[in-house]
């Protein structure tokens, strides 16, 4: 995203009362944004390239509205 990071998003939707579930998807983890993702309530932290078993699991979790946290 040209203006702001993913981890930028879901702090500005937080402080407007959004509360959405997250799931990151990156090809370029960085360790920091990979730290702060979940402690800021994302649902997952995916790292490219994964498989669809891993994405489903994220996507339920979100969708079941109590992510774990979960790096991969």
């Amino acid at each position: 995203m040209p203006t702001m990071s993913g981890i930028e998003l879901q702090a500005h939707l937080l402080t407007k009362g959004h509360r959405v579930p997250f799931i990151f998807i990156t090809a370029f983890a960085v360790e920091s944004a990979r730290a702060r993702a979940p402690k800021a309530g994302a649902t997952c932290f995916l790292t490219k390239p994964f498989d669809g078993e891993t994405l489903v699991k994220c996507l339920d979790a979100a969708l079941e509205g109590h992510g774990e946290g979960t790096s991969i």
